[in-house]
């Protein structure tokens, strides 16, 4: 496969788990509130705060996972714009290579 198609996938599983872990994160905070007598067993669209809580820490793990890999993928892209916002005024730029593929 090539490095561009797997940098996409990384990409696509970064964003998903990315969402789902913002919307299992909101809808415990506004819909579950802590503190309540119910504790875990409160339910939001038919599902247990246990199960929603399960669900955020899961894709929260995988996102942690995908943006280790994208930052290992992009690693020369965030070294290159570094060395040019610190560049000094004399100094080439530092360019970034096309067609990693």
């Amino acid at each position: 496969m090539k490095k561009v198609k797997i940098k996409y996938i990384v990409d696509i599983i970064t964003l998903i788990s990315f969402l789902i872990t913002a919307i299992t994160g909101l809808a415990m905070k506004f819909f579950m509130l802590s503190g309540v007598r119910q504790g875990r067993f409160q339910e939001f669209l038919g599902i247990q705060k246990d199960v929603w809580s399960q669900w955020h820490d899961i894709f929260g793990i995988i996102m942690t996972i995908a943006v280790i890999a994208h930052i290992i993928f992009y690693w020369d892209v965030f070294v290159c714009m570094t060395k040019n916002f610190f560049k000094v005024s004399n100094s080439e730029n530092c360019e970034i290579k096309k067609g990693d593929e």
